[in-house]
């Protein structure tokens, strides 16, 4: 399912989820420099200033844009709609299509907007475009069980527990633990139908 398909545009109370485009670059820029330091050990280090260049943002939208092309990763901006403030971006990706049509979803909110409710809004607006507009069947998501902020948003948004995978992913120097949650588009009442040309 190509992403030329996909109305890859999706409205909430309080944001605008959509891929980033090259007008977005001074936002983006703006958005990175104003982190605050990491506040925990999942909280990613803002990108100093000299990664902010131009070049480079077109550099990530070429490759964002190849991802979608190939049906592989779709991630998105997530905006707020009274300002247009770039608050960080959610994602849908590793998609295995044909008999398993599943993905796994993933977010970052930057830090300076943290407990306001953005990740549980930006990811339950991603899990209509998974099921409506990618029209996948499942989707995963992945999380370290310290991890306590990321466990809520799965809950709220209404992801099911599955279990634990031990030792499923190396980093920072050991091999770490991660419970797995998933949702199908049932869950959320919604009829599963193949995308054209993926039976």
């Amino acid at each position: 399912m190509k992403s030329t398909t996909v109305p890859l545009f999706k409205k909430t109370e309080r944001l605008i989820l959509r891929p980033l485009d090259i007008h977005d670059y001074e936002n983006w820029a703006q958005a990175y420099s104003s982190m605050r330091p990491p506040q925990n050990q999942w909280d990613e280090a803002n990108w100093i200033e000299s990664e902010l260049t131009k070049p480079k943002f077109k550099g990530m939208l070429k490759s964002e844009l190849h991802h979608r092309a190939e049906d592989r990763v779709y991630r998105f901006g997530v905006f707020r709609r009274d300002d247009g403030m770039l608050l960080g971006e959610v994602f849908i990706g590793k998609i295995l299509r044909h008999t398993l049509q599943t993905g796994i979803i993933g977010y970052r909110i930057f830090n300076n907007f943290w407990k306001q409710g953005y990740a549980t809004e930006a990811c339950a607006a991603a899990l209509q475009i998974a099921f409506k507009d990618l029209r996948l069947h499942r989707i995963e998501a992945h999380v370290e069980p310290t991890n306590k902020a990321s466990i809520k948003v799965a809950k709220r948004i209404g992801l099911k527990k599955e279990g634990i995978s031990p030792k499923k992913i190396f980093d920072d120097g050991k091999w770490r633990d991660m419970i797995n949650f998933a949702a199908t588009c049932e869950d959320y009442g919604i009829k599963y139908k193949f995308p054209p040309k993926s039976k």
